[in-house]
């Protein structure tokens, strides 16, 4: 297409209210269940011309990006359960790894354009893992843990205390205005920063998302308890009076001769090797011993 030719049809259809070089999707949010089949739509208008350049790409919940379809055919991971037709991307069926971002670039007469249509696999939320001290000492911090690894869209949690469910700000609410936890509903974790005694119960927690029923685990019974100050105080003069005993054990075993002392050893006479003089009047360099003493 020459140029005169690509700003009459911009200005067609600026004129007729069509934004020119154009990339829609009917359904920018699209879930499913897992194992089942999902489409994804891509429409772009005809300024792009006849031959159309048409790429998704793929990005997961963590970031990475890979190709899907790439060159007009689907890419060797994808190859078994994709295909691609003019405007449409279909699935066969999808798992819980297929969440995340799919972005259609189309390119042709100079232009780029891209959509995104977010794809959201729904799983059912299972029994959460939850992980409860049994036992804490009042001041210390202490941190409550529940996860749920299979439910997607990724669920959001509640924690219960005597079957009682904790909000997430208990300063709003005149109840639980002595509370000092904090609760994060996204990563699912209780903290306490300085745990009391009344915070003592049975704790559990819930998982939920849109794809199905919650969940919860078991309760755990976490016991709070004082810091035992006089145990403390007993065990610290125990250790010292067994130290104070050891050193007068010591000393009265020394004073009445009970330890070893230590002798002194006799000196050891030395062997100067004696070379033969010059007149010959001292022999023939034998060894001789001669008393000395070190001092």
């Amino acid at each position: 297409m020459s140029y005169s030719g690509l700003v009459s049809v911009i200005l067609f259809f600026h004129a007729t209210g069509v934004e020119a070089f154009d990339v829609t999707t009917s359904n920018p949010n699209v879930k499913v269940k897992e194992n089942q089949g999902a489409d994804l739509t891509c429409k772009y208008t005809a300024d792009f011309g006849i031959g159309a350049r048409v790429e998704w790409k793929f990005r997961d919940m963590a970031g990475s990006q890979i190709y899907v379809i790439f060159d007009g055919k689907p890419t060797a991971q994808y190859a078994s359960r994709v295909t691609v037709s003019s405007g449409l991307l279909r699935f066969s069926s999808v798992t819980r790894k297929d969440n995340g971002e799919y972005n259609c670039e189309v390119s042709g007469n100079q232009q780029f354009k891209e959509v995104t249509v977010t794809l959201t696999v729904l799983v059912p939320p299972a029994v959460p893992i939850c992980r409860v001290p049994s036992t804490a000492t009042t001041g210390r911090m202490v941190l409550l843990s529940c996860h749920d690894p299979e439910g997607s869209p990724p669920p959001t949690y509640t924690w219960f205390k005597d079957k009682t469910p904790l909000p997430a700000d208990p300063s709003q609410f005149p109840a639980f205005s002595n509370y000092t936890y904090k609760l994060n509903t996204a990563n699912s974790h209780l903290e306490y920063p300085s745990i009391s005694l009344m915070d003592t119960g049975d704790y559990y927690c819930q998982s939920e998302n849109e794809a199905g029923p919650p969940q919860v685990c078991a309760p755990l019974r976490m016991v709070v308890r004082d810091v035992n100050v006089g145990g403390i105080v007993a065990g610290v003069i125990v250790a010292l009076l067994a130290i104070v005993l050891l050193f007068l054990a010591l000393w009265y075993a020394h004073r009445k001769g009970y330890l070893p002392r230590k002798t002194k050893g006799k000196p050891k006479p030395s062997v100067v090797y004696q070379p033969a003089s010059e007149h010959g009047d001292e022999g023939d360099g034998e060894f001789r011993q001669k008393s000395s003493f070190v001092v």
